[in-house]
């Protein structure tokens, strides 16, 4: 299509333009805004018959009506790619932030995507070791999954985020994370950047950086830039791609000032009607297809506002994706980092990708059997505020004890610490010993002798 160039503007509101008289314009089709010797850039997010609505990706301020002119390229917004993108750090518009120039490459991709074919898909195999005992022995993560955390304000998503990061890219079966930082403070932002350059893993992942002083419309297009270059790896590079995208709020909070700005009818929380497609045109470019060996893995991050997992965003999400990990502040209080609340907690797809072949043949019992016995936990827990410890029987106090024991050396675990899977089935099964035999009930009772080997049974007196 042929670039085309219009003076017709009739109104500039906030970070939208309205162009009247255009001819043969697309939707998503990209822009020039040019005034005076200033070019921004700019996409078509409304088309009428005669009219174009252009969303201005770094603001209007400063434009006046008169001297404004609107460039239409005739072509959707693009991220060019190649192996290249490895180990290099962008904004949220794709452009470089680390002064090594642009990408040098013919390979253009348009960013907006698409949801994978459920045609093309293969069903996801294998778990993905984050390092993280919570995660990987009770929530555990596997490729072309898509497991949201959900956090809330002060609680350490971000650190737990950089620590995933890190530790899936040091893997060895050729994994990269591509980290999509949206609307972050300057502060988390360069807390980030240095925790990834201090353990020396930028040259396993790509980041693009989006802050929160960046205009709004920005951080629209900062998880597509994100996605489009984890496809292109995935697909066509037939690489396992992990993509964490924290805050995913952030994300939610633009589309409705967006919408806002557009004068459309607003829906829960004043969040657009459309916020659950637009979520799952993001969540859904996560899977496997046929034809490729790669995988692309997705953890969005998200800040439930109030600490309400029945806000629409976290709602939304929980329908799209396959599981959620919850941080809990009561465990971030005790001092227990990750604070991983896994009752709540889950990972649909885990079943079938652990299990002999994958992790131990004995992690679906471990985990069945830690879940069960951390809910038993709670009930012992809150009966023992009402009638006190000391009235307690001696296996609820080993409950008591278990539950102890569980977040303090199981859930808990440093920044730095680094546990593989049978590091974490160890501790599992350490843990589970507090408990009398007589309760693991969810373990096998041939295995449950065999680990018990040498080991003295918990004192029930």
């Amino acid at each position: 299509m042929a670039v085309r160039e219009y003076s017709t503007v009739s109104k500039i509101y906030g970070p939208i333009v309205v162009v009247e008289k255009v001819k043969e314009v697309s939707y998503n089709e990209v822009v020039e805004i040019i005034h005076d010797s200033e070019r921004r850039l700019g996409t078509v997010i409304m088309v009428d018959e005669n009219c174009a609505v252009v969303q201005v990706f770094e603001g209007t301020e400063g434009l006046d009506i008169p001297e404004t002119r609107v460039r239409f390229l005739g072509k959707p917004l693009e991220m060019r790619v190649s192996k290249d993108v490895i180990g290099r750090v962008f904004d949220g518009l794709g452009r470089p932030l680390d002064g090594l120039g642009e990408i040098l490459s013919s390979d253009s991709r348009d960013v907006n995507g698409s949801a994978i074919n459920p045609v093309s898909r293969i069903y996801p195999r294998n778990y993905i070791e984050t390092g993280v005992s919570a995660i990987d022995g009770m929530l555990t993560l596997i490729r072309g999954q898509k497991l949201p955390i959900f956090s809330g304000d002060g609680l350490p998503h971000n650190r737990l985020s950089v620590q995933i990061a890190r530790q899936v890219s040091s893997l060895k079966e050729d994994f990269i994370v591509v980290f999509s930082a949206i609307g972050l403070k300057k502060h988390d932002a360069d807390i980030l950047m240095k925790g990834f350059e201090e353990f020396g893993v930028l040259n396993r992942m790509v980041v693009f950086l989006n802050l929160a002083d960046d205009p709004t419309v920005e951080r629209i297009s900062t998880p597509r830039m994100a996605l489009t270059v984890a496809e292109y790896l995935a697909f066509d590079e037939n690489m396992n791609v992990l993509v964490i995208m924290n805050d995913m709020t952030n994300y939610c909070e633009a589309l409705r000032e967006i919408s806002n700005y557009r004068g459309e009818i607003p829906g829960r929380k004043g969040y657009p009607g459309y916020l659950y497609s637009d979520l799952a045109s993001l969540y859904e470019r996560a899977g496997m297809v046929k034809d490729s060996s790669g995988s692309l893995t997705q953890i969005p991050v998200l800040t439930m506002p109030g600490d309400d997992i029945t806000h629409p965003i976290p709602d939304l999400t929980g329908y799209i994706t396959e599981g959620q990990i919850v941080l809990s502040r009561e465990l971030h209080r005790k001092g227990i980092y990750p604070p991983i609340d896994v009752l709540p907690s889950l990972s649909r797809l885990m079943k079938d990708g652990i299990g002999e072949g994958y992790t131990k043949e004995e992690h679906p019992e471990i985990a069945n059997q830690l879940f069960a016995s951390y809910s038993r936990v709670q009930d012992v827990r809150a009966i023992a505020s009402i009638i006190g410890e000391d009235e307690l029987s001696s296996v609820d106090k080993s409950y008591l004890k278990f539950g102890e024991r569980f977040e303090r050396e199981f859930i808990s675990q440093g920044f730095d610490e680094r546990r593989s899977i049978e590091e974490t089935l160890n501790k599992a099964w350490d843990v589970l010993l507090t408990l009398p035999k007589s309760e693991l009930t969810r373990i096998k009772r041939e295995r449950l002798e065999d680990e018990n080997a040498g080991k003295s049974e918990p004192d029930e007196s």
